[in-house]
């Protein structure tokens, strides 16, 4: 009986090491693939300089669904097709303009219009400034001293934190929700502090919503560059009094129809078992979205253009999904969500990169405790290529509708100290992403879904 539970262990024990062995060949082979034969970054450069933004409703958004719709058929997929989505028309309209009114001095600080928001009148608004630091602060000061004025809204990002994501969360509530909070007190704008952990001239725009406020109380609301804001808290504190202006013509039209763009690789074994790797396609109209999220988009078309290069056939269903207005609406991210509830399909697994083409570092899961320990135990296949950090935490927006019965959720984490000086900015652009950092998190991509597919979940 000893002798037959010894040669048990020892069977076990060798087809774990035989495993082990040919996961890290194939790793080698990943890796390889996505540094040697990759097109993600040439794909990066046409949809970035030959397109360019990709707001939602725009030219250039209808163009970049259909550019990577015809780069999927190329690579071969079982299955490429279009998914409807109604999404909202934002229009930025000509270009804003700020000055803070001294006195007689005039100083021009860089604005810009926050999504969402309505114009200015046509001559602008010029008005006192009342500055706060959080919601406690302006609901303290009242209507009495908030009525007629601009509300300027100035928490930094806390530069105390390791993870700027994390410094991004506990700022980002006063550009969400800051003009409907000074609105409900009769402000006649706000001017939001942009989201950026260093100080420098660009202003970051972003998602803005009124509410549950009836239209007649909408105020326009926009981002100032840091430096701005630093320079308009020092003047506030010399001169209590003084006026800023600013003007913008930004205009929300009726929604209007779009895309996600689906490709699909049926599976060998379990074609009924889906798995989802996908970014955003949509993007802010300030700059190319190189970044926010054209390296996500092009990471998750050359997992498949990997698995192509080496000829791997996966078990489970493996799908692209190139999610249509994760910026101002998460409305493709709803409809694929919903669609696969109406279809009865199984989700087994969903990978979602936006968080930009830096080096990757690791993953964020969303899933219960056996899931997370199964795969945190392939961490040491994953470290000779610096992958290290593996925790539990939001996955990401696209995939965050998205419900199946036992699914693990997983968002890529590469370096994130520099993506905050581009995010929803106009220099986040082609030339912010390394080449190199932006193929190693597709390897790491893959390597993840080869993993998940050879090995199934919990």
């Amino acid at each position: 009986m000893k002798k037959r539970l010894l040669l048990s262990l020892l069977f076990a024990n060798s087809v774990a090491v035989f495993a082990q062995n040919k996961d890290e060949q194939f790793f080698k082979q990943i890796y390889n693939s996505a540094l040697t034969n990759s097109q993600c970054y040439s794909w990066l450069d046409h949809l970035s300089n030959k397109i360019g933004s990709r707001l939602s409703g725009s030219v250039g958004a209808e163009k970049a669904v259909q550019y990577t719709k015809a780069q999927m058929e190329q690579l071969g997929f079982d299955k490429v097709y279009l998914q409807e989505v109604m999404v909202p028309k934002w229009v930025r309209g000509e270009k804003e303009t700020a000055y803070i009114l001294d006195n007689k001095n005039k100083t021009i600080v860089p604005i810009c219009a926050l999504g969402g928001s309505i114009a200015t009148p046509k001559n602008g608004i010029t008005a006192e400034v009342v500055e706060v630091h959080n919601f406690d602060e302006l609901k303290a000061l009242g209507p009495d001293k908030i009525k007629g004025k601009i509300v300027f809204y100035n928490r930094p990002m806390y530069d105390g934190v390791i993870e700027s994501f994390d410094a991004y969360s506990g700022a980002v509530d006063q550009r969400g929700g800051g003009a409907r909070e000074a609105a409900k007190m009769g402000a006649v704008g706000t001017i939001v502090r942009s989201m950026n952990l260093r100080l420098d001239d660009y202003p970051h725009t972003g998602a803005q919503g009124y509410g549950d406020l009836p239209k007649d109380k909408y105020i326009p609301t926009a981002a100032i560059s840091t430096n701005g804001a630093e320079l308009l808290s020092k003047k506030l504190k010399s001169n209590p009094n003084l006026k800023f202006y600013f003007k913008q013509s930004c205009q929300q039209f009726d929604d209007v129809l779009s895309y996600n763009v689906i490709g699909e690789i049926k599976g060998t074994e379990h074609p009924e078992k889906i798995m989802v790797v996908g970014g955003h396609l949509d993007s802010w109209d300030l700059a190319d979205g190189s970044q926010d999220d054209g390296a996500g988009v092009v990471q998750s078309m050359e997992v498949m253009n990997i698995f192509k290069n080496l000829n791997y056939k996966p078990k489970n269903t493996v799908r692209v999904v190139l999610f249509m207005n994760e910026e101002n609406g998460n409305r493709g991210g709803t409809k694929y969500g919903e669609l696969a509830v109406t279809n009865k399909e199984n989700h087994i697994f969903a990978l979602e990169s936006d968080a930009g083409g830096f080096a990757p570092r690791g993953f964020s899961f969303e899933c219960d405790d056996s899931d997370f320990n199964k795969i945190n135990n392939w961490k040491n296949l994953f470290e000779p290529y610096l992958i290290h950090s593996f925790v539990k935490g939001h996955a990401g927006t696209d995939i965050g509708p998205l419900k199946s019965e036992k699914m693990v959720k997983a968002g890529l984490k590469p370096d994130s100290q520099r993506y905050f000086d581009y995010h929803h900015a106009a220099n986040d652009k082609f030339d912010a992403v390394n080449k190199r950092e932006l193929e190693l998190g597709a390897g790491t991509m893959a390597a993840l879904i080869y993993m998940i597919d050879q090995n199934g979940t919990e």
